[in-house]
């Protein structure tokens, strides 16, 4: 630097001024026109005018033309212009316009292989999975666990591994960490990839995004995609099936005891929603119930054994739920793994059901029954089987007369 231009600009004084300028050329401005400073100090004004060989003005602010510190600095010979001077004092000035353009370049190939996987999802998963996608992109969350992209990058090449893997047929988490992150506890609560693929599992179990607190809340998101915790958690309720220890009781059967049955042949098996049917089935038809199963909200890891074990029987469902979306999306998924027939859960039965409260939340197609997620928009509200419950009862009571008559 030399001595004429440190001391022309160099100083504390003019420090604002050379900072300003810069500011200006990393981000690609032109040096023209003015900058100005709010409470200048008087010997920041001295500087201004030693600089420019001129009064300051004695208004609120201190303003300067950049072109006019730039004809000063060319006539003094000090450096060539302001852009120069700018270099010199402060070193090399960075093009911040393009640096960012670098960075969110970097982001988008941190999420290319996501994107790439996401785009060969099933059609359903898919429409699971697309908001869920753009949520990421709204909320930040990746870049709050992985602040630099090459990070991000890793990050989410496991997420996708992990992906791929879902839904399951049902597997314990720490194997699936294990196969598919390389780390037996990559999946456990609070580690960066868990909460990533915590989210997707309940974007695919057509849950909100962001996880609700506690354990309960974290077991049903992963058993709704087929992954368990451990094997003694996850339960299923039943009434009537083979091999029940006390007929005419509900009988409640855990995944581990199901990891080792073998086959169930119970012909027709009903599945209802919520356990209040099951409840209500053992009172009033005891030992005489005809087989029933209760999925109990988002399917477990233990239901799908039991619905697995008894499709491998020959068995075959007939399915009813709440007629809300989150009931609806719950369907779906029973209908789409192991398939149903409807029981009293099509738009025909919607439509002649009593009134219980504004149908909320976003739609779900019935692929069982089309018309039904019509109807539903149409109307707006909701039923909850309990609404309907002795019509269920009726429905199994005559499913045992048809049974003694045979």
């Amino acid at each position: 630097m030399s001595e004429r231009l440190a001391r022309l600009l160099g100083g504390d004084e003019l420090a604002w001024l050379v900072d300003r300028a810069r500011t200006r050329m990393e981000r690609g401005r032109p040096l023209t026109g003015s900058v100005s400073l709010t409470g200048a100090t008087h010997g920041q004004r001295r500087a201004v005018e030693i600089l420019l060989g001129r009064r300051a003005g004695a208004g609120a602010s201190l303003s300067v033309s950049l072109e006019e510190v730039d004809r000063v600095l060319r006539a003094s010979g000090a450096c060539d212009g302001l852009a120069e001077a700018v270099a010199v004092l402060r070193g090399p000035v960075r093009d911040l316009t393009a640096l960012a353009a670098e960075r969110e370049a970097a982001w988008r190939a941190a999420f290319a292989t996501l994107d790439a996987h996401l785009s060969g999802r099933s059609a359903s998963d898919g429409r699971a999975l697309l908001g869920w996608r753009g949520w990421l992109d709204s909320s930040g969350l990746v870049r709050r666990l992985a602040p630099e992209p090459a990070g991000a990058g890793l990050l989410l090449d496991r997420l996708v591994a992990v992906l791929a893997r879902l839904p399951s047929a049902g597997v314990p988490i720490g194997r699936l960490a294990a196969e598919t992150c390389g780390d037996a506890h990559a999946l456990d609560d609070g580690r960066p990839v868990a909460t990533l693929a915590l989210s997707a599992a309940r974007a695919l179990a057509g849950l909100p995004y962001a996880a609700e607190g506690g354990a309960d809340a974290r077991r049903a998101a992963w058993a709704a995609v087929g992954v368990h915790l451990d094997e003694l958690s996850s339960l299923v309720l039943s009434l009537g099936l083979p091999g029940d220890p006390v007929p005419g009781e509900p009988h409640v059967r855990t995944l581990r005891q199901l990891r080792r049955a073998g086959p169930l042949a119970a012909g027709l098996v009903r599945l209802c929603e919520n356990p209040v049917v099951v409840a209500a089935a053992a009172d009033e038809l005891g030992a005489a119930c005809p087989p029933l199963v209760c999925v109990n909200g988002r399917p477990s890891a233990a239901v799908w054994r039991l619905l697995d074990l008894l499709a491998e029987g020959g068995s075959t469902f007939a399915y009813h739920g709440d007629f809300d979306w989150g009931g609806v999306a719950i369907a779906a998924a029973v209908h789409e793994r192991a398939g149903f027939t409807p029981w009293r859960y099509d738009a025909a039965a919607y439509l002649r059901a009593g009134r219980d409260a504004p149908l909320a939340g976003r739609a779900v197609p019935t692929p069982w029954d089309p018309p039904l997620a019509e109807a539903m928009r149409r109307r707006a509200v909701r039923v909850e089987e309990e609404l309907v419950l002795s019509d269920l009862l009726g429905d199994l009571a005559a499913d045992q007369a048809k049974t003694s008559c045979w």
